[in-house]
């Protein structure tokens, strides 16, 4: 497919994180895009502030008469369900219709590609990387799957040569990418109803890795691959040494495989954040961004909206949002909100993503959620799935051992912060508990 003969593109699918990201770039290139969702959220009304036509309601008569040519490419997203009306149409016309992952493919296969795996991190991860290439002059796009504070979007740049992609691993989609540099942050069981089992994973992230050579590859320390290593703390080639908090940021030091680079500052808590920050650093290092150039932009990193993102930050009030969805994940929230605030009260907030993901690690949620001091539970996100009788979050409730728990709805989060004597208030999910940051932020504020 040759884009520059694409005029028109249209999204099924459009307020996903990683597909508006796509919207964003398409029209900034000067393509006209037009795009269906299922409801309004505060990703789409940011599309629509930029001026992308948005619709949300499933129906052929909204798709623009001028998108009827030969020249309209369709992008859809896993989420939308088979009997769409719109899909549908385009399907029966031999449009041609693409996933998010193959486009990317499409995108990034003339560039130079840094392609960052993992079942966690890769927001993150790569949302670093772009910053540093962005900030040193790097003709560089990032495709990310989060918005990033620093530029209040989840695309940074506008460049052609250099690429930053999320490689997801749902649906093999990473297997879509020609990457230069890889990187993997994690292997975690995941996307079971894709996989089946945690070998079929682990065999699909080597066959993404096999796409760069060795020395292009860099994993975390442990991971069944073979790469330069990065860790905390041990003799990865790559390591965070001498770690320290100085007003709320890590200070530490980078020892690389032929030096030792000091007073590395990074302002986003957890060790899971260092492993990062390190993985970026060492892949920006070895594009040929100075060190010293690195540890400028690493410092002024501000982070991406929904990971560990602080809502209130004050002497008396804490509120932290993330977007975490696998119990690998709550765990290194817990970590990392019990070592900025030791001896302080914590309540957390979960909903639960997916039906099939909390059947396949219910012990593992309940485990991870039970060490906070108290936790308020939501149901389930059902996202692209239908309910699977007996998988409820009053299942996983009874399995939490701490008692301090309670079932709330949506509508009750709101009052349940309120009555709360807490000192840290914690809202984490993948689902649409985003949308209720802003009412819960209002709510503690004036309580405070």
């Amino acid at each position: 497919m040759n884009l520059n003969q694409i005029h028109n593109v249209y999204f099924i699918g459009i307020g996903g994180i990683g597909m508006s990201a796509l919207a964003r770039y398409f029209q900034y290139i000067g393509k006209k895009v037009v795009g269906y969702d299922k409801t309004p959220t505060q990703l789409t009304d940011e599309l629509q502030a930029i001026g992308l036509e948005i619709h949300f309601e499933d129906n052929i008569s909204l798709i623009p008469t001028d998108f009827y040519v030969e020249n309209t490419l369709v992008i859809v997203t896993p989420a939308v369900p088979v009997s769409h009306s719109e899909w549908n149409y385009f399907i029966e016309r031999e449009y041609d219709i693409k996933k998010r992952a193959e486009v990317l493919g499409i995108i990034t296969k003339d560039t130079y590609c840094f392609a960052v795996a993992g079942t966690h991190g890769k927001t993150t991860t790569s949302s670093i990387l772009g910053h540093i290439l962005y900030e040193n002059g790097v003709d560089v796009t990032a495709f990310l799957g989060g918005i990033v504070e620093n530029y209040n979007s989840n695309l940074i740049g506008s460049g052609k040569t250099v690429t930053v992609v999320e490689a997801d691993e749902f649906d093999r989609s990473f297997l879509h990418l020609y990457p230069n540099v890889s990187c993997v942050t994690s292997i975690d069981a995941d996307h079971l109803d894709i996989y089946g089992d945690a070998a079929s994973i682990e065999e699909s992230f080597r066959e993404f890795a096999a796409k760069t050579s060795r020395e292009n590859l860099y994993i975390i320390k442990g991971l069944p691959l073979e790469g330069n290593t990065i860790g905390v703390n041990n003799d990865a080639d790559f390591s965070a040494q001498n770690i320290r908090i100085e007003n709320g940021f890590y200070v530490f030091d980078v020892k690389t495989p032929t030096e030792v680079v000091q007073n590395v500052k990074f302002g986003l808590p957890g060790h899971h954040n260092l492993t990062n920050a390190l993985l970026a650093f060492a892949m920006a290092k070895s594009y040929g961004v100075s060190d010293e150039k690195i540890i400028k932009a690493l410092a002024s990193f501000k982070g991406v909206r929904r990971r560990f993102s602080f809502q209130i930050r004050e002497e008396k009030l804490v509120y932290i949002d993330d977007y975490a969805h696998h119990p690998t994940e709550i765990n290194a929230v817990h970590q990392a909100v019990r070592e900025l605030y030791p001896g302080k009260k914590i309540i957390a907030a979960f909903q639960p993503h997916l039906f099939t993901r909390t059947k396949d690690f219910v012990d593992g949620f309940a485990e991870s959620l039970s060490q906070f001091d108290e936790i308020l539970l939501l149901e389930i996100y059902p996202a692209r799935e239908l309910p699977i009788e007996g998988i409820n979050s009053t299942w996983l409730l009874n399995k939490i051992e701490n008692p301090n728990k309670i079932l709330v709805s949506n509508d009750e989060l709101v009052k349940a912060f309120e009555n709360s004597d807490a000192d840290v208030f914690i809202t984490i999910g993948a689902g649409d508990i985003g949308e209720l940051v802003k009412d819960l932020k209002k709510a503690l504020h004036e309580k405070n």
